[in-house]
């Protein structure tokens, strides 16, 4: 019989530490890529509180849809907490996702270096939205976002301090397939970044 990922990981010296004293944790993915796209935007170099506030200020606004967010005006945008960059990315998004008829079950069968080099297309999206939505829209079990600075803090925790992201993604392949698990333990590795999950997952 197969092992499940947390059976897997349970075992490992560096992440079987964080199974026990966490339990069992889910990806959990969307319902709905493309609110989750929309909330990754707001989410880019800003804090949880600012980010948060932005999107319940955005999403009261405007009808979250890309029909929704194409219809508005970009000062409602603006004025819900959007930078005007933020404004054009969101913008970007929408006409992409209405032009291409993005969707989850567009992206359901393409491997995740496709669903990365579509989405990474999309003026505003860079490689971390790209496998935040891989991890927190799809699901996929095998992503290892090293450019996400609380992965990095909680491998530097567990592991070792002093790798290189290339030498931290090599390091990584011993928990292939379920990578994306992985990650969630070393999001939970320090206190203080144990909230990286929720900045990206709440209210998407």
């Amino acid at each position: 019989m197969t092992d499940t990922p947390h059976e897997r990981l349970a075992a490992d010296p560096d992440i079987g530490p964080l199974v026990a004293r966490h339990g069992e944790l889910a990806l959990d993915p969307a319902d709905d890529l493309f609110r989750r796209l929309v909330v990754s935007i707001c989410r880019q170099q800003v804090s949880m509180a600012s980010a948060a506030a932005t999107r319940d200020r955005l999403f009261d606004a405007v009808e979250m849809t890309p029909a929704g967010v194409l219809a508005a005006d970009d000062a409602v945008l603006r004025d819900a907490g959007l930078s005007r960059q933020k404004t054009r990315y969101v913008n970007e998004v929408a006409a992409t996702f209405q032009e291409r008829g993005y969707s989850l079950d567009y992206f359901a069968e393409m491997s995740d270096d496709a669903v990365r080099a579509e989405l990474t297309a999309i003026t505003g999206v860079g490689e971390w939205t790209a496998n935040m939505q891989l991890l927190f829209s799809l699901g996929r079990e095998d992503v290892f976002p090293v450019g996400d600075l609380g992965v990095r803090k909680g491998f530097s925790n567990v592991v070792s301090e002093g790798f290189s992201r290339s030498e931290m993604s090599e390091y990584a392949r011993r928990w292939a397939p379920y990578r994306s698990y992985a990650t969630l333990y070393l999001w939970r590795a320090e206190e203080d970044i144990a909230g990286s999950v929720a900045e990206v997952t709440d209210g998407g």
